[in-house]
């Protein structure tokens, strides 16, 4: 693991001064320089609310310290049942109350056991004045986690921010035009290019990561953080907008939103707003693909597209739910149909169960692939397994306050409550998982032989 974290940072730190020695990027650093120069210093921020405006949300210490904790995955859900027009039948209220017990068992209970503080254990007596031993023989137990350097993971974040506006441009040119302009154009694009495009998001989040730093450090002012924060997620988001995508936007602004909040960058009433801002544009773009599509009329409701998508989403949970029983029927070869060369795709490979055609995808939900490959015993075991990650992420941001692991869990949290919807099954995305699982097992295993030495 170190070995490969050393190659991945090296190599980065090389392309990242090969790219900012170039005179495109000089003229870009110094453009943006000026215009960040400027933000701080005009006049309108005046006009602008402080962090004290609408202050009755602070008065509430779940809105100020704990809106995105795990549980806001079981809210989300449950929200989102709640916009199906017809009913859910008895046998996927079972499996959702087994789903969300699991589930909550995982982050809040299971993850308990670990990462403790401050607990009194006698000494070892054959080792003399034990470095966590106090006078009066008791073993003071620390908490000790892994560190990275915020150089090395700027370096990555901004080669992964490189590597995704690279493949922007061969996916626009392998379809043949921006698909935002020719929304048909979006059923021309290709998987292959599209995928790489999408590790901006995290690469962006990295980046912030370095910036909080900073912030935390005093290097630059609380003004020029939010401004670099609104940059870069405009950026991302307009490069993954020309390719008429919608949830790709709202993973970047809802990680933008987690981050700021638990980086002090944000106050609670913009999470609040801006919550609701990502909601309206779910809706909005929604709304108008619609339109382009014409699967709607502009007498229809902007709400229907949402209520209509989340519908036809619980059917297909409703189907997947009664076929597959406690053991399931495709035993994992949903989550291997992930892998790249695959012949059909997770999402097709579903619509082919319930609809007999491979040119289908459907969104399965969170619930939807472990049901399938393992059933009622996958669902218990799948569920409380994500819950512990993000019971395990939260538990070490709260302690730790660093800046990379609060990007690291608002990735994660991010595309679990994306996933409330779509399922996590695209590859880059079980990566992130697995990856932020090792993170947080090395991290288990450093503070278990930190506390026995």
């Amino acid at each position: 693991m170190s070995a490969f974290y050393w190659l991945i940072s090296h190599v980065s730190r090389f392309f990242q001064k090969l790219f900012r020695k170039s005179l495109l990027f000089t003229i870009i650093f110094a453009i943006a320089a000026f215009v960040e120069e400027q933000w701080v210093n005009s006049y309108f921020k005046s006009f602008y609310p402080s962090s004290n405006f609408l202050g009755v949300f602070k008065r509430s210490n779940i809105l100020t310290n704990h809106i995105f904790s795990p549980a806001i995955v079981i809210i989300v859900f449950a929200l989102f049942l709640m916009l199906s027009i017809n009913p859910i039948s008895v046998n996927l209220q079972i499996n959702l109350a087994i789903a969300f017990i699991s589930f909550l068992i995982g982050s809040f209970i299971i993850s308990r056991y670990f990462f403790k503080e401050n607990q009194n254990v006698i000494c070892n007596i054959s080792k003399d004045k034990a470095r966590n031993c106090n006078e009066n023989g008791q073993k003071q137990e620390k908490f000790s986690f892994i560190k990275f350097n915020k150089d090395d993971i700027y370096s990555i974040g901004f080669c992964l921010v490189l590597v995704g506006i690279a493949f922007f441009f061969l996916s626009v040119a392998s379809a043949g035009g921006i698909p935002l302009l020719k929304p048909s154009l979006r059923y021309a694009l290709k998987p292959i290019f599209t995928m790489p495009v999408f590790l901006m998001i995290p690469g962006i989040g990295l980046m912030f990561s370095a910036y909080l730093d900073k912030f935390k450090g005093g290097i630059i002012t609380k003004s020029q953080i939010r401004f670099r924060f609104l940059i870069l997620a405009v950026i991302s988001s307009s490069f993954l907008l020309a390719l008429g995508y919608r949830t790709p936007i709202i993973a970047v602004l809802l990680m933008t939103i987690i981050i700021g909040y638990y980086g002090k960058i944000l106050a609670v009433w913009e999470v609040i707003i801006g919550a609701l801002a990502a909601i309206s544009i779910i809706i909005g773009i929604g709304y108008f693909r619609s339109l382009e599509e014409f699967m709607i009329t502009t007498n229809t409701s902007p709400l229907y597209s949402l209520q209509s998508r989340a519908d036809f989403t619980l059917h297909v949970l409703n189907l997947l739910s009664y076929i597959s029983g406690d053991f399931g029927i495709t035993h994992g070869s949903i989550i291997l149909s992930s892998i790249p060369g695959s012949e059909l795709g997770p999402r097709m490979m579903i619509g082919t169960l319930i609809a007999w055609r491979t040119e289908v995808t459907v969104t399965p939900t969170l619930i939807g692939p472990m049901l399938l490959d393992f059933g009622r015993v996958g669902l218990v075991i799948g569920m409380g397994i994500l819950g512990f990650i993000l019971g395990i992420g939260y538990k070490l941001l709260q302690k730790t306050k660093d800046s990379f692991y609060i990007v690291i869990y608002a990735i994660l949290l991010t595309y679990t409550i994306l996933g409330v919807e779509t399922g996590i099954l695209d590859i880059n995305v079980i990566i992130y998982f697995v990856l932020g699982f090792l993170l947080y097992l090395a991290n288990i295993l450093k503070n278990s032989r930190f506390n026995n030495e």
